[in-house]
């Protein structure tokens, strides 16, 4: 999903030119049409959501959509019904959701939908709270999610070509959906269910590689007995790429002038507009300054929408975390790997809290909805509002024992021996779907030092090592290392080269060549390596709770990484949500109870992982931390988030070398991908965040 962020004067633009183009769309303006239906007020929720002029129509009756995102995978199960009715509590009336065929199909022919990902759960759920659905099931659904949603064993066919009706990619899709549709065809509005409208695929415009794409995807879904309303999604410059015949076009709120409404008109004669996408923000990159906007002219985007009759979806109401490895990146001049929150601005916390802003979203709701059946607003039924849950802050938890990698090698899985490099997608691991996440050991022998040269196949940040001796990285913008020369080298060292995989392009043309680990070959002093050892280390719970082996020692000092670390924190009867602290900590993952909480980096911004209560039981609770680097001993707790502030005065910038605990050698990653520099560049170029929604250039931080 490509970034949306607009500048405030595009949008003021358009509000300029809805009066003009009020007759292309067949738009009364009236306050009489501003009325949102729920489930419960349409008596033949049967008839579904229809299109008539310049109307949606549900149960017969003119209603707008209020709809708000919520990603079922990006928050604890066990609060789902939570944020549902929040959703309701704040004047919604749809929650729209993404589905995420990765995380459905790890494996080739695997499927989950159980536990967290249990998507027809999360549905209905929403049809209990009193909410319709906008489903967004793919097959790309962009969102931020290593390879948009994608699974990365699509990747292993060196001639793939994804979003395409490329066999390989077709045979795929239709095998998933297979899975997938059968799961909710009983879930839509025609069977009483609260789906009322399905989109096709994911803003397809701006990709538009094979104009037979997205007809094979409606057909995909109305053949496995998808009837209700179906619409794409897009940006104003690429509407014509992405529409489909006898589909709904709806509009991401970015590029939209007076020619578009004509074109739109051109499609579809009078029409509701729909924006399927209205975000407050957009996702954090690791190394970035953290986004930023004033809300009071969000609000008073939202509040000119509504009295245009729009109908919208508001991205992300509430966004949740990035658990795990599923973030993925975004190709901002050279590379940039979004954090582990996906709190986005939202109306809701990253742990589910409100926000001055739910509030004023709120009273704003309130005061344009035209109560149904001729109800006084002091008449209208308010939905319980949830209180907030509490948070806790545990006691400081010492890590007091801890494993080298190099000492737990032996003890893995047999590693693969190669000739050449092998990609973790291209692995025969996972029952020959390869690796997806998680980082890669890659080991060979050398008997002499000199220039290392990568020519651009680490993907995505390699840590090189002799022996046990770290010499320094190897990553997008540094592609070269000097090996120490040494005339007594005896027989051989040990050349090892552990690459992470921080999450593939979400978006973008070259989706198609997003493997990851050592891609192509390696050379020193311009002769490619020979002859790896190639260790997968995916770290899945499986991994961290059983596949570890019991040598830890006591942590008596504090050893270097790459190493695991272990603590226990006790808990008492009732466990409530946290946020861990990784204060002189430098780069890894967490993991509790075997649950992967996700990155931490202290190059920030973000400073503080999520803990959901949920994840923790009574007594005590096992927490792993892998780290790459330098260790703190001591595991913090707090119970307010850390997210990072907007900030104009930075250390980071010129490309100096970061102060404090990293590698050396190791640069700031926003000076190496070029992002703004407070010492060359005017702040014009980045998100205000004061006086000015945005400032005159798009946001250099194009992430959906």
């Amino acid at each position: 999903m490509q970034t949306l962020l607009v500048r405030l004067v595009a949008l003021l633009g358009l509000m300029s030119r809805l009066l003009e183009t009020s007759a292309l769309t067949g738009a009364p303006w009236g306050r009489a049409s501003r009325v949102f239906l729920s489930p419960s007020q349409v008596k033949d929720r049967r008839l579904g959501l229809k299109v008539k002029d310049s109307n949606f129509t549900l149960g017969g009756f003119p209603s707008l959509i209020l709809a708000g995102t919520i990603h079922y995978f990006r928050v604890p199960k066990e609060y789902w019904r939570d944020r549902l009715l929040k959703l309701k509590a704040c004047g919604f009336n749809t929650v729209t959701t993404h589905v995420p065929w990765n995380l459905h199909e790890p494996r080739r022919g695997q499927f989950q939908f159980t536990g967290n990902l249990d998507l027809a759960v999360f549905i209905s759920m929403a049809l209990e709270v009193d909410l319709w659905v906008i489903l967004c099931p793919g097959p790309y659904i962009g969102s931020d999610l290593d390879l948009g949603g994608l699974p990365s064993w699509l990747l292993r066919d060196p001639k793939m070509k994804l979003r395409t009706t490329y066999k390989g990619f077709t045979k795929a899709v239709n095998h998933y959906f297979d899975e997938l549709i059968p799961r909710i065809v009983s879930l839509q509005v025609q069977e009483d269910g609260p789906i009322i409208a399905v989109q096709l695929e994911n803003e397809y415009g701006s990709y538009h590689m094979d104009k037979k794409y997205m007809p094979y995807v409606k057909k995909a879904l109305v053949t496995r007995g998808v009837k209700t309303l179906l619409m794409t999604a897009d940006t104003g410059q690429d509407l014509t790429g992405g529409h489909v015949k006898n589909v709904l076009a709806t509009l991401h709120l970015r590029s939209i002038n007076k020619a578009t409404y004509e074109t739109l008109s051109s499609f579809q004669g009078p029409s509701p507009v729909l924006m399927t996408v209205y975000t407050a923000s957009a996702p954090d990159g690791w190394g970035a300054l953290r986004h930023s906007l004033d809300p009071h002219l969000v609000m008073r985007d939202a509040r000119e929408m509504l009295a245009f009759r729009f109908s919208l979806n508001f991205y992300m109401f509430h966004g949740g975390t990035n658990f795990g490895f599923m973030g993925g990146s975004a190709p901002l001049h050279n590379y940039l790997s979004t954090v582990t929150s996906y709190d986005y601005g939202a109306l809701l916390t990253e742990d589910g809290d409100y926000t001055p802003e739910y509030v004023t979203f709120q009273e704003l709701f309130r005061s344009v909805t035209v109560p149904s059946h001729n109800l006084s607003p002091n008449e209208v039924h308010r939905p319980p509002q949830p209180e907030s849950r509490p948070r806790v802050v545990y006691k400081p938890v010492a890590a007091t024992y801890y494993m080298s990698l190099w000492d737990a090698l032996p003890y893995l899985d047999e590693p693969t021996l190669s000739a050449k490099p092998v990609s973790m997608e291209k692995l025969s691991v996972n029952q020959g779907s390869g690796q997806s996440s998680g980082y890669i050991l890659y080991e060979t022998a050398i008997s002499s030092g000199g220039l290392l040269t990568s020519r651009g196949h680490v993907q995505d940040r390699g840590q090189v090592f002799l022996d046990n001796l770290y010499i320094g990285v190897l990553d997008h913008a540094s592609t070269e290392l000097t090996l120490p020369r040494r005339s007594d080298y005896e027989g051989s060292q040990m050349l090892r080269i552990l690459v992470e995989n921080q999450g593939r392009l979400a978006y973008g043309p070259d989706i198609n060549k997003e493997r990851k680990g050592l891609t192509g070959d390696i050379y020193l002093n311009k002769s490619p390596l020979r002859k790896f050892k190639i260790y997968s280390l995916e770290m899945k719970p499986k991994f961290i709770q059983r596949d570890l082996p019991n040598i830890w020692k006591p942590a008596l000092f504090q050893p270097r990484g790459p190493a695991f670390f272990l603590g226990l924190l006790r808990v008492g009867d009732h466990p409530r949500d946290t946020f861990i602290k990784m204060q002189d900590w430098t780069k890894g993952v967490i993991f509790i109870n075997g649950q992967n909480l996700g990155r931490y980096w202290n190059i920030g911004p973000q400073e503080t992982l999520y803990l959901p209560g949920p994840w923790l039981q009574p007594g005590a609770n096992e927490i792993v931390v892998f780290e790459e680097w330098k260790s703190a001993l001591v595991i913090q707790f707090t119970d307010s988030p850390q997210l990072g502030h907007v900030s104009w005065d930075s250390p980071r910038c010129h490309g100096q070398r970061m102060q404090g605990p990293a590698p050396p050698g190791t640069y700031a990653l926003f000076c190496q991908v070029g992002a703004w520099d407070p010492c060359t560049q005017p702040p014009t170029l980045l998100l205000s965040g004061a006086g000015s929604r945005y400032a005159s250039g798009e946001s250099p931080h194009p992430f959906r």
